[in-house]
């Protein structure tokens, strides 16, 4: 039988894997169904005063869209009141990804009521009566803008999360670039080389790696002076990463300077400069889906409101009737959108697809690179930016334990929870 040490990060750690802004999208949440419910209040009883019942309808419509947002801020609320439950595995960190797969199903609801209606009044359109309808939808389109105004901001999810203990370094300062800039090529007589700045889920790095067969590496003899338009300069030591060098130290920001590499024949010159970088890696790790199912459901009333405004004005300007039915048709095709795509977002994380497989390799060839084998590996998402992985090792060093591999992944930013399970190799056994 292998013997074999498992651990995860830390002694005692604990599983609180919420989203850096969970506190704040819950107060911004509840907000919301306030201001929905004293609308919903004034239109029901006013409506009911003044015997409109276009008043009335309008109201309990409203009830409903409080009611999908109460299901957001009751998972905000479950969910950091049970963070430190043991019942929870794996934390509670991906209950906002329950609530927001539950809104898709709202929506999608609305969406085929929205539709059934339209139809409908296609096939037996109905008196509008206009003096009424239109103020009733501007109201309705304020209280909408003033719900996503409330919601705004950090819903697209780039947050990285709390740190809770894990040993990690994980700094929250850095905005991470789930990406590798594009190489620079160097041409010389020792050979053809591409230089690039590699910051996938790790602190920013330089990188060479030989582009011909005949390319000589020796990382004693390399390095990388970096020349900042003010002047300043910074040298970076190499390391040999088995097929590629690797700064030992990470580079600080902004990533716009000249790059001297010095390498056996000479110094070689590239240039980097700052761009804005494709964030989709990152997003899909630290997005916050309910607060995001939120959004989705006042932007989804703010786009009804807006298309009901247009097609009232042309009906009753123009007497076009097939205008307003005509609106609603575009509303639901539009939300009907929304809602597959929070469906199939939230789902993914729900069956834990993994949602950054470029951290899943990295992480391996961070153990393989100390010359081990990776024979087992899972990488999926616990929480708004927290990752968790799994990793059985093959090692034929009999010092190397669980901690050694813990150490080699802390580079690792946003993974929050790791287990390492340790095998000794056939030929160490």
């Amino acid at each position: 039988m292998n013997d074999f040490k498992d651990a995860a990060f830390g002694a005692g750690h604990d599983h609180i894997f919420l989203g850096a802004g969970h506190e704040k999208n819950e107060r911004k949440t509840w907000a919301v169904i306030a201001l929905c419910s004293a609308m919903m209040l004034v239109e029901i009883v006013g409506g009911s005063m003044f015997g409109s019942l276009a008043l009335v309808a309008d109201g309990l419509h409203m009830s409903t869209h409080a009611g999908a947002m109460l299901i957001a801020a009751l998972a905000y609320t479950y969910a950091r009141k049970h963070a430190s439950d043991s019942r929870f595995v794996f934390g509670t960190g991906k209950l906002g990804d329950l609530a927001g797969f539950t809104s898709a199903i709202v929506l999608a609801m609305i969406a085929l009521l929205i539709g059934y209606e339209a139809v409908s009044r296609f096939l037996a359109p109905i008196p509008i009566h206009f003096g009424e309808a239109i103020p009733i939808a501007v109201v309705g389109l304020l209280v909408n803008l003033a719900s996503v105004w409330l919601l705004s901001g950090d819903h697209h999810g780039h947050s990285h999360g709390y740190n809770h203990g894990h040993g990690h370094g994980h700094g929250h300062g850095h905005d991470d670039h789930a990406h590798e800039e594009e190489a620079q090529k160097i041409v010389a007589p020792s050979g053809v080389f591409a230089v690039s700045i590699f910051e996938d889920g790790v602190p920013p790095v330089f990188r060479i790696a030989p582009e011909s067969p005949d390319s000589r590496m020796v990382a004693s003899t390399m390095t990388i002076t970096t020349v900042r338009p003010d002047g300043a300069r910074q040298v970076f030591v190499l390391g040999d990463r088995g097929g590629y060098l690797e700064s030992k130290d990470e580079i600080p920001e902004p990533h716009a300077f000249r790059a001297i590499v010095r390498l056996s024949d000479g110094d070689h010159e590239v240039e980097f400069v700052e761009h804005e970088h494709g964030h989709d890696t990152h997003e899909a790790v630290s997005r916050d889906h309910n607060i995001r199912s939120a959004y989705m459901h006042v932007m989804a009333d703010a786009a009804v409101s807006v298309l009901a405004i247009l097609g009232l004005v042309l009906a009753r300007t123009f007497g076009w009737l097939w205008m307003d039915p005509l609106a609603g048709i575009i509303g639901a095709l539009v939300i009907a959108n929304w809602s597959y795509g929070l469906m199939r977002d939230t789902g993914a994380i729900l069956l834990d697809i993994n949602p950054d497989r470029r951290m899943a390799e990295n992480v391996r060839h961070a153990i393989e690179d100390h010359g081990d084998k990776v024979i087992d590996l899972h990488v999926w998402r616990v929480g708004p930016g927290h990752m968790s992985a799994v990793v059985s090792v093959s090692t034929s060093e009999p010092q190397r334990d669980s901690r050694f591999y813990h150490a080699v992944l802390e580079r690792f930013k946003g993974l929050s929870h790791v287990t390492v399970e340790v095998q000794p190799s056939k030929a160490a056994a």
